[in-house]
């Protein structure tokens, strides 16, 4: 293929990944410093972009050379967004999240796959007291926070306030978006595990802290269970004006999921697996994405439909779920 022809089809890439509010022409003048009468030479070919320009352009939109040059290798490139540097506090981990999803949002067409393994951890900040512990635990146990070494869960001591209200934001902005989840049995029961490990080891300072925990995850799943029977998705307590977008909810009881998330916008795609339990990677490589929602597609084929259908089998899940978690009391 022709340099000049490469050129064009890397800035045709960059416009149709950009949001349609977004004027590419003003974007490269920012990024290279350069003239509006320039950077319009350079998309039109009459101009060679440099390899010092082409490296600020890769950077800043997370470009692989390999694919802008369409060679075919095995090589997939990811981005990691928080790689470099400490662990972020968590308020910081939900602000990054509220960004990303604001973005999603800018575009006028988004759909999301999830396959799941683990409830997405947005769900976790339905109510506050699930969402304190989950917060508490991924600062202490994950993140290792020196403050908390010593420290029980007190909902009281560590409420974490700002958190929840950011995990409000996010989910406001995920219900924006339409989707289609695959669910299983075991897909709470990392949590699960969670909640009984603090309990044997005696890191809930009081038994009514661990019982405020309990009935904010049933409250969760009950919530989980609404929004399934309704095929919408909204916050606790909104009316049916509130209602925002569709979901279409499936389960399967034999697979269990990787965490696996492809995301449409307009006509790009973001592909995202979790890895170090809640941080992530993502890249726009189509022939992942194709591979991703090949298995995808596998699975839901041989799954069942709860959303908006399937009473019996919708309660027979979300029962079980219940069953789980009221277990833990005993």
């Amino acid at each position: 293929m022709e340099t000049i022809e490469l050129q064009q089809q890397l800035f045709q890439h960059l416009k149709e990944n950009l949001p349609a509010h977004i004027s590419l022409v003003d974007e490269l003048c920012d990024l290279l410093d350069l003239s509006a009468d320039s950077v319009y030479r350079r998309i039109r070919g009459e101009k060679p972009i440099t390899l010092t320009e082409l490296r600020i352009i890769c950077e800043k939109y997370r470009l692989s050379l390999d694919k802008l040059i369409q060679l075919q290798t095995d090589t997939v490139l990811f981005d990691a967004p928080g790689l470099s540097g400490s662990s972020p506090e968590f308020e910081d981990y939900l602000k990054g999240m509220l960004r990303q999803f604001h973005y999603f949002n800018s575009f006028s067409k988004k759909e999301m796959f999830y396959l799941c393994k683990e409830s997405t951890i947005w769900n976790f900040f339905l109510f506050p007291e699930m969402a304190a512990f989950k917060t508490f635990f991924w600062s202490k146990t994950i993140n290792n926070q020196e403050k908390l070494r010593n420290k029980s869960f007190s909902y009281e001591e560590f409420p974490y306030q700002e958190c929840f209200v950011l995990g409000q934001k996010v989910l406001d902005e995920f219900n924006q978006i339409p989707c289609v989840e695959l669910w299983n049995l075991e897909s709470l029961q990392s949590t699960i595990n969670q909640l009984e490990y603090y309990k044997a080891a005696g890191n809930f300072s009081t038994k009514k802290d661990f019982d405020r925990v309990l009935d904010s995850f049933q409250q969760m799943i009950n919530h989980l269970d609404l929004q399934t029977e309704k095929g919408v998705k909204f916050l606790p307590g909104a009316s049916e004006l509130s209602y925002k977008a569709p979901i279409q909810f499936y389960v399967n009881e034999i697979i269990l999921g990787s965490n696996n998330m492809v995301i449409n916008l307009d006509g790009s795609s973001l592909t995202m697996v979790t890895y170090s339990v809640f941080h992530y990677l993502f890249t726009r490589d189509i022939r992942f994405r194709d591979k991703v929602m090949e298995s995808f597609n596998t699975l839901l084929s041989r799954s069942t439909l709860i959303s908006k259908t399937g009473e019996k089998d919708r309660n027979r899940f979300f029962n079980a779920l219940r069953d789980k978690v009221h277990n833990l009391s005993r």
